[in-house]
């Protein structure tokens, strides 16, 4: 009988989010100059500039966490938006996707990833395990997943430290298109050497200056 009541209460409380998620909104979208600074404390600066990197190519802007396919944007960042939008453009063109985020996550990518890389996993009660898709939430996911050697038969970070840039950013190519070697380049491809160099600068001189004593992922 307990068992069941907490059951139900936790397909109640689901419900109850989904009802309470607002719809995705079209633009404005405000366009930035560089990638914003990542809403997670810490971590490695190499990473951390790939990330912002990364982000450069696919959500430019100046609230990227909130960005869906085509300047949707999102508030309710309590779970993955899984909203279809249809694709007007490139080689998917009339295909849907529910890309969204500073990473453009597609829905499926996101289980997958939040369920072996997030920091805060749902309560146990929690039926269809909807992981907190909050910026903190979408930085933590994508430096785990990109921390580990595991994941792309390699050690990014050592590569970066290397001088690698180029290696590293074809090797990513198969999951974010837009960093090249794929099919769907777009105006930021070119300029990705110099923007993760800028973005290195930044970082160092931001971990030079204050030392973090918060792990990536923590709240």
């Amino acid at each position: 009988m307990l068992l069941t009541a907490l059951m139900l209460l936790g397909v109640a409380w689901t419900i109850s989010q989904w009802s309470a998620a607002s719809p995705p909104r079209l633009g404005p979208v405000e366009w930035a100059p560089q990638p914003q600074p990542l809403a997670m404390q810490g971590g490695d600066p190499y990473i951390r500039a790939l990330m912002r990197t990364i982000s450069a190519a696919e959500s430019n802007t100046r609230q990227p966490y909130h960005v869906l396919y085509g300047g949707y944007q999102v508030d309710d960042l309590s779970q993955h938006p899984e909203t279809c939008i249809t694709i007007v453009t490139g080689p998917n063109k009339g295909d849907c996707t529910t890309a969204a985020g500073r990473y453009q996550f597609l829905d499926t990518t996101w289980s997958a990833k939040a369920e072996k890389y997030h920091p805060q996993p749902p309560p146990w009660y929690e039926v269809w395990q909807h992981y907190s898709f909050e910026p903190q939430f979408q930085d933590a996911v994508v430096y785990r997943w990109l921390s580990d050697p595991s994941a792309w038969g390699v050690d990014l970070a050592l590569l970066l430290r290397q001088g690698e840039l180029q290696r590293v950013l074809k090797i990513l190519s198969g999951t974010w298109t837009s960093l090249g070697y794929g099919i769907e380049d777009n105006s930021m491809t070119t300029r990705l050497p110099r923007i993760y160099e800028a973005m290195l600068q930044e970082e160092l001189a931001r971990t030079s200056a204050v030392p973090s004593k918060t792990s990536p992922g923590s709240s």
